[in-house]
């Protein structure tokens, strides 16, 4: 799951109705109009939906801002351990903003 959204991978996005334009296979979706495909160019993720539809509770920025910020977090997690950190606690502030206590013993 993603933010609530079921995740699957290599789906192809589906064209809402009355919309014809090239279907595209994201690499990685999130519920049925939501995806991200990797720029081979750059080798970064890219949104794949259909903004003219979009109707998430959420804006598109917001959303993305939401997509990285839990990204960040999942790479801190994965680096502290593998470095043998153990996460104590992880917190979201009032600003949005997550502080994680990260701890090992030697």
């Amino acid at each position: 799951m993603l933010m609530g959204y079921p995740v699957d991978i290599n789906q192809t996005m589906k064209n809402p109705a009355d919309h014809i334009h090239e279907e595209v296979i994201a690499d990685v979706t999130a519920g049925n109009n939501i995806g991200f495909r990797m720029n081979r160019t750059t080798g970064e993720y890219e949104l794949v939906t259909d903004l003219q539809t979009w109707d998430e509770p959420i804006p598109v920025k917001r959303f993305i801002d939401k997509v990285s910020q839990e990204y960040a977090i999942w790479v801190v997690t994965m680096a502290a351990e593998e470095k043998g950190y153990e996460i104590e606690s992880q917190e979201v502030k009032n600003d949005g903003s997550v502080e994680m206590l990260v701890t090992r013993w030697t």
